[in-house]
């Protein structure tokens, strides 16, 4: 079988011959395929489903049981206020350009993307590099051939550019993206029509709930949002300890704008989110020097800024120690993530971890790396991001709900204290400044010392002035409030935690794997072969009679067993050769096989 052949002579990597096997063997094929089918919508089959559960049941081991983590199971459809406040409505979008002429969407940044690749693949062949040797489809072949490009030899400094402006992609604007198209005269590659200037496009499904519409929703961009307004029962479960991790695999839905890389880039897909909770103060994990001495391929953000894209390979300890990666928690589970992916066949060669630059940064994060893993379609993409998301989500939700998403210490020695006080005037207050009173107050307890300091002094000579964030002016006097220096003694300590996220995107995982463990025998070219770990692979065991219909009880018998014990097999009874059946599993990546002959 497939993990077991020994001395394989391996034909070139072939796109075409995978793709043809995935979809005849039905790992998996566009949705709703009879009827036209919809982009980025995908159905799994009996090996696919197989596949995705194993992965699934591997990643629950792998991180909610070795860690010890709680798991949920939050609902898809959300309200509105909380992606409002969260701020996925104003942020959650990508950039698209529109083709002038047909009107065809695209996504700006892949649209520049491909675009210079190209050109730097034409630059390489007009130069006599040798291409990596790569099979393709007779068919898809044949289409290029009828509009081939010319090769291009680009000059010097126009490659040199063309890779920095590619090493620096991610960081880009939509108008500075928008900028790029016209410098480099960027047209769509289909048509070669010029593109307008880019848009931003809000990447969630919105919805509404009940029958007539009156609650505004949206089917979740992400899980983490569950676990957040959950914080508080989360914390009592854990008997308000920290650090803890709450859990979750479960669907999500982003409106792609031009999904066309296969399981890549899918308008619905299967996440496995984890929200780390950690003191800010103290970001240690006990656990870290488990992984310390861990190698890894690390592109930061400093040699991105730069124009370039080589890693350094150095251990997660030394990143730590160094600040290339902000803190131990997360360098814990950047190293866990390492682990995991190469446990389930994921080629360390062909994975890395890319830490985001600023302008990509997410509106809540302080620091993010990307697992990205490399594969025939998107080049490097990214598979896992491993986010300090700070305490962005938790003092937002409480905020907005008035809510108390915090944790109290009880202090070992109490902490006394001298602070400015205000004390207001209720009644005076509310009948001054009325409906805006409460938005004021809450203005006036979020200042720090020194303004307060600054607004007493003013209220000594009569009055102060307040400025709302709307820029109207308010007038205060002592008749309102007074602000007195008293001394504090605090024996509980109360603060928001910051939150560690690690999110995976199965399907593209899924799908890099499959990449990653396809080959075919060159004296077998036509049939390809999974190369499965047995942890993940759809079917463990192959059960191949000698002889049709002399084994009946045998292999019923074999097969009950080992499904008992929880080994998944599969019976190939069929009259073809023994070598034919055990070829044509090996497509399903099955990686044992058990032969029932006349000495059983």
């Amino acid at each position: 079988m497939a993990n077991i052949t020994v001395n394989k002579t391996v034909h070139p990597f072939d796109r075409a011959r995978l793709e043809s096997l995935l979809s005849r063997r039905f790992f998996y094929a566009p949705a709703f395929e009879i009827y036209g089918g919809v982009a980025g919508l995908y159905d799994y089959g009996p090996p696919g489903s197989s596949l995705n559960a194993n992965i699934i049941a591997e990643w629950r081991k792998h991180f909610i049981v070795e860690e010890h983590m709680l798991e949920l199971d939050t609902t898809i459809m959300t309200p509105a206020t909380v992606f409002e406040t969260s701020g996925h409505v104003a942020r959650f979008a990508d950039w698209m350009v529109k083709d002038k002429v047909t009107g065809d969407v695209l996504r700006a940044d892949h649209l520049v993307k491909n675009v210079l690749q190209a050109r730097l693949a034409l630059d390489k062949e007009a130069r006599g590099f040798a291409a990596e040797p790569v099979v393709e489809d007779p068919k898809q072949k044949k289409k290029k051939d009828k509009t081939k490009v010319k090769a291009v030899k680009l000059e010097d400094a126009t490659v040199a550019e063309y890779e920095k402006i590619l090493a620096q992609l991610d960081n880009y604007s939509g108008p500075e993206l928008g900028q790029l198209c016209r410098d480099h005269k960027i047209t769509n590659p289909d048509t070669d029509n010029e593109v307008s200037e880019p848009q931003e496009f809000n990447l969630m499904f919105a919805s509404s709930i009940g029958p007539t519409g009156q609650h505004p929703g949206y089917l979740r961009p992400e899980t983490a949002q569950g676990h957040f307004v959950n914080f508080a029962r989360l914390l009592d479960f854990n008997n308000n300890r920290l650090p803890f991790a709450s859990a979750q695999v479960g669907r999500s839905f982003r409106n792609e704008i031009s999904p066309r890389a296969g399981l890549l880039r899918v308008r619905e897909f299967t996440m496995a989110e984890i929200e780390h909770y950690v003191d800010p103060e103290d970001k240690s994990h006990e656990r870290f020097d488990e992984v310390r001495d861990l190698e890894l391929e690390l592109l930061d953000r400093h040699v991105q800024v730069a124009g370039a894209s080589h890693t350094a390979r150095m251990t997660i300890g030394e990143a730590v120690d160094k600040g290339v990666i902000a803190n131990q928690t997360l360098g814990y589970f950047v190293a866990r993530i390492y682990q995991f992916l190469v446990k389930i066949g994921i080629n360390p060669k062909r994975l890395r971890f890319r830490q985001h630059m600023g302008n990509e940064m997410a509106h809540y994060a302080t620091d993010c790396w990307d697992a990205e893993i490399e594969n025939s379609v998107g080049g490097w993409t990214e598979c896992v991001g491993c986010a300090d998301r700070a305490a962005y989500d938790l003092s937002v939700h409480s905020k907005k709900t008035g809510t108390p998403l915090i944790v109290r210490q009880q202090l070992a020695q109490p902490k006394v204290f001298e602070k400015e006080v205000v004390t207001y005037n209720k009644k005076n207050f509310g009948k001054t400044f009325g409906r805006d009173g409460n938005a004021l107050q809450e203005i006036i307890n979020n200042l720090d010392e020194p303004t307060l300091l600054k607004i007493k002094g003013e209220l000594a000579q009569g009055s102060a002035t307040i400025t709302s964030l709307d820029g109207r002016e308010f007038k205060l006097t002592p008749d309102h409030l007074s602000i007195d220096r008293k001394t504090i003694k605090e024996s509980v300590r109360e603060y928001t935690p910051n939150v560690i996220e690690p999110s995976f995107g199965l399907g593209r995982i899924m799908y890099c794997l499959l990449e990653h463990s396809f080959w075919s025998r060159e004296q077998d070219v036509e049939r390809g072969v999974l190369s499965l770990p047995a942890v993940v692979a759809p079917t463990k065991v192959l059960i191949v009679p000698l002889s049709t219909g002399h084994f009946d009880a045998l292999v019923k018998d074999v097969s009950t067993k080992l499904r008992k014990a929880g080994v998944f097999s599969r019976v190939d009874d069929s009259s073809a050769s023994i070598g034919k059946r055990y070829a044509r599993n090996d497509e399903l990546g099955t990686p044992f096989g058990v032969t029932l002959d006349f000495a059983c």
